[in-house]
């Protein structure tokens, strides 16, 4: 499930994986007679693909190559980076599934799940899909390419990079070692901050993917470069099935570079926490968890300690304010609370920024007028509200706080108007 949060300034978003299979590594060999959905053996690709990630994890060079097409020179070129790359982490998991195969003589098309883990990192593996060319030699089928469709990785764009942290892992292509370690440090400094406001259980560590430029963030993201421009860094994750158990598959906290570049120390500072509440909140994060709640306690976490006041952290919405009191006309962003539709990355920029800052505002009211724990406590009951399938917000509101959502949605109102009118108090 996609759920973007990203606003002016930099923010993020979540973008739902595939479901994680239950093979283990060094055990993804299928059923004797498995067979693709055209009826084709998926066996001899199988045995290739064990092989190949069994040399990922063993550090056998030699065998890595000794799958690959002989004749498919740019590939094997593009490989040896590939396999240098992958020795440079931390893999705990590195495995694949094949799926199915399309054959067409000598050659296939075989889709492929690639799982994968970091070791001190990830409490439980990412599954991605592959699309691999095979080609047949000498009676042997040899990798010969990706086809179209397959997932982008960071490794394939290039030399990584990798800095470790005292609570991160930044990896890099393109960039210089002293700008992923100042991340790092950014990412560091986050992870107390969180921990600070978010007692539940997590990793209390992070890791982050800096891409060379907003274009191959975006295909790391499978959307169009576009998408991101002006947007400082998304989280990609999975939001649970509702009931908060077992471990969510593993967040990346990926940085645009030239969004990320222009922010100010304090600005990327708030990014990374806003970004790192994410990777905390995930185990506790549903389909019912409302957006404005979600991303509002981001930026909460991110601007706490923030030396902001409420009109420069949310000028839209100030500006909405504003308008009110002028008896300027217009339809008022704060006649609801902020909807899953205000929250899509192609509105227009003002819509997607109010809704950030009403989102923000909303709770930091729980938090000043009910407690840093209630918010806490609306947040968990919020996303298990009728199994995290459909929005139970009125009886999560009322089991937590005391009220249902019109009168929330009026608190909030008076609120917000209080906080970004042009009172002397206010700035």
């Amino acid at each position: 499930m996609n759920r973007p949060h990203g606003a002016p300034g930099g923010r993020a978003v979540r973008r739902g994986l595939v479901p994680v299979l239950l093979c283990v590594l060094g055990a993804c060999a299928p059923a004797a007679g498995d067979a693709g959905d055209d009826g084709g053996d998926v066996r001899p690709f199988q045995t290739v693909l064990d092989g190949q990630a069994a040399a990922v994890r063993e550090g056998d060079r030699a065998g890595y190559l000794a799958a690959l097409d002989p004749h498919a020179d740019r590939y094997r070129a593009e490989q040896r980076r590939v396999y240098a790359n992958l020795r440079r982490l931390p893999l705990g998991e590195w495995g694949y599934r094949v799926a199915d195969v399309r054959r067409d003589g000598d050659e296939a098309t075989v889709r492929a799940r690639l799982r994968h883990r970091l070791a001190g990192y990830d409490r439980a593996a990412t599954t991605e899909t592959e699309r691999l060319r095979f080609v047949r030699r000498d009676g042997d089928w040899r990798l010969a390419g990706e086809a179209s469709g397959s997932t982008t990785q960071l490794w394939e764009q290039g030399t990584v990079t990798v800095v470790r942290g005292e609570h991160s892992l930044v990896l890099g292509v393109g960039r210089k070692r002293s700008a992923l370690r100042a991340l790092a440090g950014a990412a560091d400094r986050a992870v107390p901050a969180v921990a600070g406001t978010w007692p539940r259980a997590w990793t209390r560590r992070t890791v982050l993917q800096a891409p060379s430029s907003t274009e191959a963030m975006g295909r790391l993201l499978r959307s169009p470069a576009s998408s991101y421009e002006g947007i400082a860094a998304v989280t990609t994750g999975e939001a649970q099935d509702g009931a908060g158990q077992g471990d969510a598959p593993a967040d990346r906290i990926v940085v645009n570079p030239r969004a990320f570049a222009a922010l100010s120390e304090q600005g990327r500072q708030v990014v990374l926490t806003h970004e790192t509440t994410h990777v905390a909140t995930r185990r506790q994060t549903t389909g019912a968890t409302p957006m404005w709640l979600s991303e509002g306690i981001a930026d909460w976490a991110g601007y706490r300690t923030a030396k902001l006041t409420p009109r420069r952290a949310a000028p839209e919405l100030a500006r909405a304010v504003d308008d009110l009191d002028a008896g300027r006309g217009g339809s008022s962003p704060l006649r609801a609370l902020p909807t899953e539709e205000d929250f899509r990355f192609d509105n227009d920029p003002t819509r997607l920024a109010r809704a950030y800052e009403g989102g923000w505002l909303a709770c930091r009211m729980v938090a000043e007028e009910w407690g840093a724990d209630a918010l806490v406590a609306l947040y968990d009951r919020a996303g298990r509200e009728d199994g995290g399938e459909s929005a139970g917000l009125d009886a999560a509101l009322r089991s937590v706080l005391g009220v249902g959502r019109e009168q929330f949605t009026d608190r909030w109102r008076a609120y917000v108007t209080a906080q970004l009118g042009r009172g002397p108090s206010r700035g």
